[in-house]
């Protein structure tokens, strides 16, 4: 490690002089000639040059080269800028780019481990294929799952448990790779083109067409799957179909046994979607009570923030606020969050979603 701090040292020092010495090199030079004259003659040229092809008129012509002949002589008589080389400031220069690297390296050595061996990838990956899954964390478990597809290359379950994995990890784009890998290992696995549409709509933060036809595709194979017609009623709500998609939940919920969490999660949904109002209106003392429940809310929140249902509640009174740099604040942090939890995060992108109040 030290013998890396020293080749890196000698190596800014390095660059730093060649820099400088390109810069003096330069300086001994003659000024370089103004090339402004140089365009607008050649810009005359050209004129004569499309004049002589026809493609521009007589008339044009004139008045194109009028314009350039302006600007050469415009610029013929301006005075010349000339540019001068500060010596005195060279050794400056060279003595901080020398001296920034050999203090780095003094402190790494005071504060740092320069003791520590190496840690090639391929030694911490067999480190994590050997540990306690419990031990690891989602990152280090997607790369030993990514390891195992080389010899699993037609094993579904393994890349719908790296899709999961990928998902825990806040990667929904390589949850979708390995999710579209096991459709297409497995096409008639309905549960596979449910976690696609999840994992589709996770990476675009909202139900987008490619969610929703991966939802089709798993309603083709098992119409009773409860997911994908949760995600498509909520896409019908948000296309303006309130009353459908509503409907359509209170469905689902009647399929569901009481004590399955699925539930709850409808009935805050229907809650929710119920209590959207149409075309707020609002201002004076109630406005300053809403501000008043918003900052409340947001408070509580830095204090506690496990709370899934305060940040979707914050997320959206910001949206109907109309105060967009909060809202996408507020929705950032939930993002990071719940990033392994998609029903709370399209939560937060309906919410997000709500239409300012007018």
């Amino acid at each position: 490690m030290i013998a890396f701090w020293a080749v890196a040292g000698v190596l800014s020092a390095a660059a730093a002089g060649l820099i400088l010495f390109r810069a003096a090199k330069a300086a001994s030079q003659g000024e370089a000639p103004d090339p402004t004259p140089i365009l607008y003659r050649r810009q005359l040229a050209e004129i004569d040059d499309l004049a002589d092809r026809g493609l521009i008129a007589d008339a044009e012509r004139k008045g194109a080269r009028a314009e350039a002949a302006r600007r050469l002589l415009a610029a013929a008589d301006q005075p010349a800028a000339v540019w001068k080389a500060d010596g005195a400031s060279r050794t400056p220069v060279l003595l901080a780019a020398t001296l920034v690297p050999a203090l780095a390296l003094g402190l790494y050595i005071g504060l740092g481990s320069p003791g520590l061996p190496d840690q090639p990838f391929a030694k911490r990956l067999e480190t994590w294929r050997n540990a306690e899954l419990a031990t690891l964390q989602p990152a280090e478990i997607a790369a030993v799952l990514n390891r195992l597809r080389r010899e699993r290359r037609e094993d579904p379950e393994l890349f719908r448990l790296l899709a999961m994995v990928e998902q825990s990890a806040n990667n929904p784009a390589a949850a979708v790779r390995a999710l579209r890998r096991a459709t297409a290992i497995a096409p008639e696995r309905a549960d596979l083109w449910a976690l696609l549409g999840e994992a589709y709509a996770t990476q675009a933060g909202e139900i987008d067409e490619a969610a929703q036809a991966a939802f089709q595709e798993a309603l083709k194979r098992d119409p009773k799957l409860i997911e994908p017609r949760f995600y498509l009623a909520r896409q019908q709500i948000l296309a303006g179909d309130r009353p459908g998609g509503i409907a359509t939940w209170r469905g689902l919920l009647g399929e569901l046994p009481a004590d399955d969490p699925r539930a709850e999660v409808l009935r805050r949904a229907i809650a929710e979607a119920e209590d959207l109002p149409a075309e707020p209106s609002i201002q004076g003392d109630q406005m300053a009570a809403i501000r008043g429940m918003v900052d409340g809310l947001a408070a509580r929140l830095k204090t506690d923030p496990d709370d899934p249902e305060g940040w979707v509640r914050l997320v959206r009174a910001y949206a109907v606020l109309g105060e967009t740099a909060q809202r996408d604040a507020a929705l950032a942090d939930a993002r990071a969050r719940y990033a392994g939890r998609p029903e709370i995060l399209n939560q937060l992108a309906q919410a997000a979603r709500a239409e300012p109040m007018r």
